[in-house]
């Protein structure tokens, strides 16, 4: 099977593909695998991610209207496409929620002016099949947060190929930085986030575009170096093995550490907790951690590292100690006062 892709993806065109798969494979049952691949432009584990998600798509939610398709690696069996090529009758609420989304989609700032106009022409069909229940979507509105102006601007720059500026907000340094960043795809893992090569540290980033403060697509071509696109299967947080080793210990009251974060050994204790090691590109980042941890952990090493959390740790305690401070001044001024 062919490699996996180094060029970058974007939702929009990955779901234009799976939209005229489903054609293209109803018209050739049993098409084989390296074929249909070539005639998509796409590599063949490409082209097997797709096939993993059309088995979720349907005209319901119930098994018989789901596509049943599936591939032994060489052919691609689609074995109801009778079932599902009934006319799609919807429900007065399904008519509504549908209008609804497609209208406030179309509001997106940054959705291509010929992907608008296709989604308005559309709109317009679905309202007259709808009837009266194109009248009660009419009384309703959706308005997104800005997320939804991010992904359209992330998305425009992906098929663009263009740079973005962005404001981010980092948590584990409580920070704001700017930054440009060549766009290579958006992934959804719990979150949606943008894949990119970033200017400011020359490396491969990931930002989540709900702590993207400001954006705007420069006028700079997008031009980020051929790599190989990482398998997010197994989760967005995937350690490498170059990566700077923290070893963390934890009491009983801390085990949950290691179910969530990925680590190299989670060794037993004698007191019932754990002596966890595990890799991270950005160590300071475990100092929260830390802080989160109390009497339940410490970070063992590396040696500045436990220093650094030590030291936010009194930070914390001072900051405690002064308001306690100011709180009993306050006390006494106001019985002095009476």
């Amino acid at each position: 099977m062919a490699g996996k892709p180094v060029r970058p993806i974007n939702a929009i065109d990955q779901t234009r593909r799976m939209l005229s798969l489903v054609t293209y494979l109803r018209e050739r049952p049993g098409a084989r695998v390296e074929d249909v691949a070539r005639a998509f432009g796409i590599s063949e584990d490409e082209l097997v991610s797709d096939l993993d998600v059309l088995p979720m798509c349907g005209t319901s939610f119930r098994g018989g209207d789901l596509l049943d398709i599936d591939t032994d690696g060489e052919r691609i069996w689609w074995h109801n496409p009778d079932d599902v090529a009934e006319p799609l009758r919807l429900a007065a609420d399904e008519a509504t929620a549908l209008l609804v989304a497609a209208r406030a989609v179309s509001t997106l700032p940054g959705l291509r002016e010929s992907d608008r106009q296709a989604l308005l022409r559309a709109t317009a069909k679905v309202e007259a099949a709808a009837g009266e229940a194109a009248g009660a979507s009419s009384r309703l509105s959706v308005t997104f947060e800005s997320e939804g102006g991010v992904f359209a601007d992330v998305d425009r720059a992906i098929s663009e190929r263009r740079r973005l500026w962005i404001r981010y907000y980092s948590p584990a340094r409580d920070e704001v930085t700017e930054r440009e960043i060549d766009p290579i795809r958006l992934v959804s893992v719990g979150h949606t986030y943008v894949e990119a090569w970033c200017r400011r540290s020359e490396a491969r980033r990931t930002f989540r575009l709900d702590r993207v403060a400001e954006i705007r697509i420069l006028d700079e071509s997008s031009a980020p170096p051929e790599i190989e696109l990482r398998d997010l299967s197994e989760g967005l947080v995937q350690p490498a093995a170059e990566d700077p080793e923290v070893v963390v210990e934890v009491g009983p009251g801390g085990r949950w550490v290691a179910e969530y974060y990925p680590h190299d050994s989670a060794d037993e204790l004698a007191d019932g907790g754990l002596r966890i090691t595990l890799r991270t590109p950005d160590p300071t980042s475990l100092r929260r951690l830390a802080l989160r941890l109390g009497r339940d952990g410490r970070i063992v090493s590396p040696q500045a590292l436990a220093d650094s959390a030590r030291q936010a740790a009194r930070e914390a305690l001072t900051a405690y100690d002064g308001a306690e401070v100011q709180g009993e001044h306050g006390a006494h001024g106001v019985h002095d006062g009476q």
